[in-house]
């Protein structure tokens, strides 16, 4: 079961990936990375939505949810972890155009990799308390080695501003806290689904009210997406894939393998992407072969050992 959720969390990884492609078609046409944000988590509501009024084991699911909400039966503040999404999500907007994809995405897989292991060792998640060891904290830092070894060709250029790398830093850390309560709300609802239709909900919530904010005190104005190519749409949908994984996944194998696996995923994605579908500007060199390799030896040393020891009882 350990190598299935491993496995999950590596091809959900990917999928996000392919993600970031989409939204960033769909930014295009649109003009704002805040308003692309809003249709992806939106069209993943709708789709949940729509799934709910034909599976009664999903309604009963979010009812379950609902009846230990206002039985009080779990801190109230668990149900709350698509905000922690729409969160990074309006970190990323207002980051990225400062400091670039790349300085955002080590920052990003710095505070994940970091928080993942006190999320961990506080035991915020369903699987529990698990010990900070060596190798789980060598494990953490050759991620962050990996993601950087990776873009570091795409370094150059990047404005190393502390105030948006330290947003940048405290969104990574934020997604290890949502993946740990998505987690356990997984667990209460009996249903991956059903905990992530709540995740979308709550994300889409935020977001309407950053994008209504944002309008109201600028001169912002909605653009249509008319002519965007169909596949721009299907962010909301990948999201869909990559939440529910991690709600089945967590309770499994912890935050930091979960984060780990599916690090190694996005950048074997995004390498794979840039093979057979690269974009202006694409330019492939050994750093992110190297960078995807790292990250793979920081999965095998979190998890070989453990897999090892479970063969030989």
């Amino acid at each position: 079961m350990r190598v299935i959720a491993l496995l999950s969390a590596f091809v959900v990884g990917a999928i996000i990936a392919a993600q970031a492609r989409t939204n960033g078609e769909l930014a295009l046409f649109t003009g704002s990375g805040l308003e692309a944000a809003v249709i992806s988590f939106g069209s993943g509501l709708v789709i949940l939505s729509i799934v709910a009024l034909a599976s009664a084991k999903l309604r009963t699911g979010i009812a379950r949810v609902v009846r230990e909400f206002q039985l009080g039966s779990f801190p109230r503040w668990q149900v709350f972890g698509g905000v922690l999404g729409g969160f990074f999500v309006g970190v990323q907007t207002s980051s990225v155009p400062v400091i670039g994809v790349a300085l955002f995405t080590v920052a990003v897989v710095a505070g994940q990799s970091v928080n993942s292991l006190l999320v961990d060792r506080l035991g915020l998640g369903p699987a529990g308390v698990v010990r900070i060891t060596l190798l789980r904290l060598v494990s953490a830092l050759l991620a962050i080695l990996g993601v950087a070894v990776a873009v570091s060709g795409r370094l150059d250029g990047a404005e190393s501003q502390v105030l948006p790398v330290a947003f940048a830093f405290s969104a990574g850390a934020a997604i290890a806290v949502q993946q740990a309560i998505n987690g356990r709300l997984g667990v209460i609802a009996k249903n991956s689904f059903s905990a992530t239709w709540f995740n979308f909900f709550f994300g889409t919530t935020a977001l309407c009210v950053a994008a209504g904010v944002s309008i109201l005190r600028s001169d912002t104005t909605l653009q249509s997406t008319a002519g965007a190519p169909w596949w721009s749409y299907t962010g909301g949908a990948m999201g869909i894939i990559f939440i529910a994984a991690a709600v089945w996944a967590v309770p499994r194998i912890g935050v930091l393998l979960f984060a780990l696996a599916s690090i190694s995923g996005q950048l074997a994605g995004a390498l794979l992407l840039d093979v057979f579908a690269p974009t202006d500007g694409t330019e492939l060199g050994p750093q992110l072969f190297i960078g995807v390799g790292i990250t793979g030896l920081a999965i095998a040393l979190s998890t070989v050992p453990k897999l090892l020891k479970s063969r030989s009882r």
